[in-house]
């Protein structure tokens, strides 16, 4: 019953998200609005509210850090390695095996992955949780990116990527919030209030336009490939990050529970974006959105019933 009252919140906006958008209650146009208040707007508040007032001598921990971040590049590598030898010859060059091994690898935090912490532990390990997503995209982006232009003739430029990534709502947000923490900066009411009514609906927003989001993606011919990438997502990564928490680095149970639940989570819909800027893996990619979001229910249940 604990379970099905964290998981059912969830999975009902997502679904009410999809299920408006493909009776064309809701329109592409319309669903483009709703996602640009709430990356640009809304997420940022609550990520800037809720970073400003975390723990930071308690946010900050290499050991949380490294049992993530190493299953992470493992299931990377793994993803890399796979895709060479397996995928298709038009689909084995290290351009598109870097996109394969993104999508192997890149999890949904802000999106389904906080939503899901915060409903099963609460907010008593966010600030740690900010921590982990202000590196997320930047570590695999960047690593994808020099793969790319190693495989091609575009060069990389870490000007116009540090750029993107410091001007990114999300990492721009938790860093503001950061700084205002670390010098004692204290919001007048006013200012607070407005914020904190902002914040709210971030969430609910998130996952409701995520599952709206899922209604524009289509399974395609490229599913096999797909249905890998999710198995290397949403199994092998949280089995290799509780397995490095649990007995190689030994984490506190609320912490593990926390990085497990954010490595399970399903790739991130910016994945399928980087697949389409540099043309390689598209329709995997999007598929993998797809079947790893909806297949990411039972990894959930069945990690919420091992470690809750």
């Amino acid at each position: 019953m604990a379970i099905f009252s964290i998981i059912f919140p969830l999975i009902f906006m997502v679904s009410l998200g999809y299920l408006l958008t493909r009776l064309t209650f809701f329109n592409k146009e319309q669903i483009s609005g709703i996602s640009k208040f709430t990356f640009y707007v809304s997420i940022p508040a609550f990520l800037f509210i809720n970073m400003l007032a975390a723990p930071l001598s308690q946010s900050f921990d290499v050991k949380s850090l490294l049992v993530f971040y190493l299953p992470v590049l493992a299931v990377y590598t793994l993803g890399y390695r796979f895709n060479r030898q397996f995928a298709q010859t038009h689909l084995k060059s290290r351009d598109a095996s870097a996109v394969f091994a993104l999508g192997s690898s890149y999890s949904n935090t802000v999106l389904v992955g906080l939503p899901i912490i915060m409903a099963a532990i609460g907010e008593a390990m966010i600030g740690q949780v900010f921590m982990i997503i202000t590196f997320h995209s930047a570590l695999l982006f960047a690593i994808t990116f020099i793969l790319a232009a190693r495989a091609g003739e575009q060069g990389f430029s870490w000007g116009t990527f540090t750029r993107n990534m410091v001007l990114n709502p999300v990492v721009l947000s938790i860093s503001l919030g950061m700084i205002a923490n670390a010098v004692g900066l204290s919001l007048f009411a006013a200012l607070e209030g407005g914020l904190i009514l902002l914040a709210k609906p971030a969430l609910a927003c998130a996952l409701f336009v995520l599952g709206a989001n899922l209604s524009f993606y289509k399974i395609s011919q490229d599913w096999p490939l797909a249905l890998c990438a999710s198995f290397l997502k949403i199994i092998l990564l949280p089995a290799c990050v509780f397995i490095t928490g649990k007995w190689l680095l030994v984490l506190p149970a609320q912490t593990l529970t926390m990085l497990v639940l954010l490595s399970a989570s399903p790739l991130g819909v910016n994945a399928y974006l980087i697949a389409t800027e540099l043309k390689q893996h598209e329709s995997t990619l999007g598929t993998t959105v797809v079947l790893s979001t909806i297949l990411s229910v039972l990894s959930f249940s069945i990690w919420l019933a091992l470690l809750t």
